[in-house]
């Protein structure tokens, strides 16, 4: 005579670790619950050949419920991390606000130039280059609502470490990159500023690059702390050759 089973496992039991079911018993559990509060097992099939069980614990069901919340942590994170990427430095600038405190510690764009410009037309965004300053700096200087701004960024990290507003050039008052002297002496670490050339000087002459020119206003860059520190200009001169191509430079 075939007999129908239950099993007391939390997982697929055979036939062997099975107890049989009389006819009695399969009368009064259809739907039995060997294990309140911990397991669940119903006869989903059975014939004179086999029987098939199906038994799913409360803890696998806890534990699915748990993966599954995680996994959607993970892909919120994900989708929110990734929109934090694609944000470039200048999101949320708006001309008339405090563009450098806006600007300090966010992240420098990997971003071609063209995309990023195109991308802020409402701030008349555009790049005027850059310098590297050390092996762990890099002067980015932006064009930003009509003013220019210096932007210190540490290549390491990518991070924007100082802006410093520029104040406007030319010419006849060039912007300078590079080491100056006061007093005969030089002064170590790189300075940015303006110089006086008045006289018209051609700093395209590389007969002239030593030529040196009166600073009207300048600024070292701190590569310990990362920050523009303003300098005084009494005595400070520069070489014509630190002048930007911008302003006729090499």
């Amino acid at each position: 005579m075939e007999e129908l089973v239950r099993f007391n496992r939390c997982s697929l039991a055979t036939l062997e670790q099975a107890r049989p079911l009389n006819a009695g018993e399969l009368s009064r559990n259809r739907h039995y619950t060997s294990n309140p509060g911990q397991q669940r097992s119903f006869i989903i099939a059975a014939d004179y050949a086999q029987v098939t069980v199906v038994t799913e614990s409360r803890a696998l069901v806890r534990e699915k419920t748990t993966m599954f919340a995680t996994r959607m942590v993970l892909l919120v994170l994900i989708v929110v991390c990734g929109r934090a990427w694609a944000a470039d430095e200048f999101e949320g600038i708006k001309c008339g606000g405090d563009i450098p405190k806006a600007l300090i510690g966010k992240r420098d764009s990997n971003e071609p130039v063209a995309a990023i410009e195109k991308g802020h037309k409402d701030l008349g965004l555009k790049n005027l280059g850059g310098d590297e300053i050390s092996d762990r700096l890099f002067l980015a200087s932006w064009q930003i609502c009509g003013s220019e701004y210096e932007l210190l960024v540490n290549t390491k990290t990518g991070l924007i470490r100082d802006v410093l507003p520029f104040p406007p050039h030319s010419a006849k008052s060039p912007m300078f990159i590079g080491a100056c002297q006061a007093g005969g002496r030089a002064i170590p670490g790189t300075m940015v500023g303006v110089l006086n050339n008045g006289a018209g000087y051609n700093a395209r002459d590389e007969k002239l690059t030593k030529t040196m020119l009166k600073a009207s206003a300048a600024w070292k860059i701190d590569e310990s702390k990362e920050k523009f520190a303003q300098q005084a200009t009494e005595g400070l001169v520069c070489p014509l050759g630190g002048v930007v191509t911008q302003d006729g430079g090499l």
